[in-house]
């Protein structure tokens, strides 16, 4: 901005002394609090005079060029940090360490973070996907980039299945987030079976050898839709998405579970002998042209849905 315009002199913005404050403090292992809130403070304060700083600037130019200054991109960095700012500046003076929307990442607003609670790592950051598995085969429900409960979805996801193969599941595979009351009581009416700890104490009437062994062999299968977040990670860099737009992001996502279809997709067609499905899928491998492929299997045949 002061190379646009003609101004006297260029202004101050203090960036050497906040960065020795900042690393004054960052480097110490242990930090009090009342020590952390002065430092925060006064780097609030030193974004605070650029940003007025930078406004002033702005109208003088575009005052002059009869035009806005700014690039399509720095506008809307520039739009992001006023809107960061605000937000820090609002736990500042609320004395609070959250806030709605809060952003963390400049380049990517729409990230948040999500507090999971794993031995790895306490936070997590990216999008948050919802599949389902039918067979091998699976289907993203919900991608979301806010923390969100999953056992929302979980009757939308019985509904797709419903469409997609024309009647509804026998059985569902699902994890305690999805079993909740709401949750069994729509199951129940469907007609659904539910493979899950129930609610409520233990029945006193013990099981048979058998009924344990068909219990265990059921919750076991549940470990296929876990393995298909193993495969994606590992074997295409699922946990790797390097795109910065929020779409397409979304749209690497949705190409590596498309993938990890099409090589299920092969493997069956290898299984049952179809040579002709075979050399497609090869052709497939040596052009890499995106072809949407939907899997259907016979109506009356109900598959167990895993989520």
């Amino acid at each position: 901005m002061y190379k646009k315009g003609s101004f006297d002199k260029k202004p101050r913005t203090y960036r050497r002394k906040a960065r020795k404050e900042y690393l004054a403090v960052s480097k110490k292992r242990r930090k009090s609090k009342k020590e952390l809130r002065v430092v925060i403070g006064k780097q609030l304060r030193y974004v605070r005079r650029n940003i007025s700083t930078i406004d002033k600037m702005l109208n003088e130019v575009e005052h002059v060029q009869k035009k806005f200054p700014l690039k399509h991109r720095d506008q809307k960095i520039y739009w992001v940090m006023q809107h960061l700012y605000d937000q820090q500046m609002h736990m500042y003076r609320s004395k609070v360490h959250k806030c709605s929307d809060r952003i963390v990442n400049i380049y990517q607003p729409y990230v948040r973070p999500m507090v999971r609670g794993k031995d790895r790592t306490d936070m997590e950051f990216g999008a948050k996907i919802n599949i389902s598995e039918v067979d091998g085969f699976v289907r993203c429900n919900h991608i979301g980039w806010d923390n969100y409960d999953e056992g929302g979805d979980l009757q939308k996801q019985v509904e797709d299945f419903k469409q997609l193969y024309g009647c509804y599941p026998e059985l569902l595979l699902g994890d305690r987030k999805y079993l909740t009351r709401e949750n069994r009581n729509y199951l129940k009416s469907m007609g659904i079976r539910i493979v899950g700890k129930p609610l409520g104490r233990p029945p006193k009437q013990k099981l048979t050898g058998y009924q344990k062994y068909k219990t265990r062999k059921e919750q076991n299968m549940r470990n296929h839709v876990e393995g298909k977040f193993g495969q994606g990670k590992n074997g295409y860099n699922l946990d790797q998405i390097r795109a910065k737009r929020k779409d397409t992001s979304e749209s690497w996502i949705l190409a590596i579970l498309f993938i990890m279809n099409l090589t299920k997709l092969m493997k069956v067609a290898v299984e049952c002998g179809n040579f002709l499905a075979f050399l497609a899928m090869e052709y497939l491998k040596t052009i890499f042209t995106p072809v949407v492929v939907f899997y259907y299997g016979p109506v009356g045949n109900r598959r167990a849905i895993q989520v």
